[in-house]
């Protein structure tokens, strides 16, 4: 068989298994968006190891284990449910990981892995039950229009702190940063680049903005050039080194169930928000197949607890690959190679600095915030929890917080106001639940 049919061949089965056709885009355009999602989100193979070594775990195993997990969840979520969304371990569950699990309440990070591991069957479990799916789907349009804004607003936070361009405050939380900076000179020239690029109809504008950002700080001695290939460390410090029996602890009861509860609010709100950009949400405002991309997120949780890291979950960060033209779970399929690529490559990864992809995070954000044009802006029950929904995020620095501050104010607003129909069960449910954790965790 000659070369050409080989690569016909193979492309008429991926676009088969995929459904690259029926979802308007080709094998090339998901290759591409898959680049563009991995670069967004490859800060997270020195960042996540950066934060647990700080809880005792070696640097190199959590490495090793952080690549591994994004690869086998992002895989799982492109194969079996076919979508394009990254997975990798979550910033801020990590920090609760370091900070409050081990360094704040004093545990080994062998029973942190243990509580990871035990809410991650959890989540197992509510994926194979109808639960999970029926408590997303009660969520009402408006906040899911809102959520995905949010987490618009959200990745522009990230961005902006990325690149400098807001930085902390004593007196007023935060400031403008020093625009004399290099760094953030560098982002706003990619964000424009970008903008421009995309305006004219460059196709991977995101992705050429990153490159050149990054390759711009390299150039001005910036950003330290890392190289390009080193063998992979040792995983073995961390890897299968979760204490379960003492994760099973009475006293660690509330722990497991808030480390569930958080990522079981994060990847509704994340999958929610990148897939209304998609396009992917049915008329209805449903996510199809949404049981396939639970169980996916939450066996990447599993299985990441035994190589040796924190929660796994759903990125937001995927939606910069969205914008470039990704609809399948192809797109997944390649942030997954790239991770596993990434065990080689990590002197490369590095050189992409923060900076680097912060154009990109402030692109996409000024994309999903369109959502919030299509709210009824002209009943003030619907508006007022989707705008707090929206601020939450950013200002809480929490999708979860931004979530449940919106189903809280929702559910008071419509049970005050005489709309008490417009409230599922499952939506008074959560919000109570929600207020309860506000008032006592």
């Amino acid at each position: 068989m000659s070369g050409p049919e080989m690569r016909s061949r193979l492309v008429t089965a991926l676009d088969s298994y995929f459904a690259l056709g029926q979802q308007g885009t080709t094998v090339g355009t998901e290759i591409l968006a898959g680049v563009t999602t991995f670069l967004t989100m490859a800060y997270i193979t020195f960042a996540n190891p950066a934060m647990l070594s700080e809880a005792g775990m070696d640097f190199g195993a959590v490495f090793v284990a952080t690549c591994l997990a994004a690869a086998v969840g992002t895989a799982i979520m492109g194969l079996y449910a076919n979508y394009p969304v990254a997975l990798a371990p979550g910033m801020g569950l990590n920090a609760f990981f370091s900070y409050g699990l081990v360094q704040g309440m004093g545990y080994s990070w062998e029973v942190a892995l243990g509580v990871v591991f035990v809410s991650g069957v959890l989540f197992v479990a509510l994926s194979l039950l109808p639960v999970r799916e029926w408590i997303i789907n009660s969520i009402p349009k408006t906040l899911k229009l809102a959520i995905s804004a949010g987490i618009g607003l959200f990745l522009g936070a990230i961005g902006l702190q990325n690149a400098g361009i807001v930085v902390d405050d004593p007196s007023t939380l935060v400031a403008l940063g020093d625009l004399k900076a290099a760094a953030p000179v560098l982002a706003l020239t990619g964000f424009a680049l970008i903008v421009v690029l995309d305006h004219r109809g460059i196709p991977g504008a995101i992705l050429l903005g990153i490159l050149t950002t990054a390759a711009l700080g390299v150039g001005l001695g910036i950003s330290e050039w890392h190289g390009f290939v080193s063998l992979p460390p040792d995983p073995s410090p961390t890897l299968l080194k979760l204490d379960v029996g003492g994760a099973l602890d009475l006293s660690l009861i509330v722990v497991v169930f808030t480390f569930l509860f958080i990522d079981l609010f994060d990847t509704a709100g994340t999958l929610v928000g990148v897939t209304h950009r998609a396009g992917l949400l049915d008329e209805r405002g449903r996510l199809p197949r949404l049981g396939r991309a639970l169980l996916a997120d939450s066996s990447a949780t599993v299985a990441g607890a035994m190589l040796g890291t924190s929660t796994t979950t759903s990125y937001i960060e995927s939606a910069s690959g969205i914008k470039a033209g990704g609809r399948t779970g192809l797109c997944a399929v390649t942030v997954a190679g790239l991770f596993l690529l990434c065990l080689f490559f990590e002197p490369l990864a590095r050189t992409v600095s923060a900076y680097a992809t912060a154009p990109a995070l402030l692109f996409v954000a000024c994309l999903m915030a369109r959502g919030l044009a299509e709210i009824d802006w002209e009943d003030a029950t619907e508006y007022a929890p989707a705008l707090i929904t929206a601020l939450g995020m950013p200002l809480t620095f929490s999708i979860t917080d931004g979530i449940g501050l919106g189903l809280v104010t929702y559910a008071i607003v419509k049970l005050v106001s005489g709309g008490l129909r417009a409230c599922r069960p499952a939506v008074l449910a959560i919000a109570l639940l929600f207020a309860l954790r506000f008032a006592f965790l």
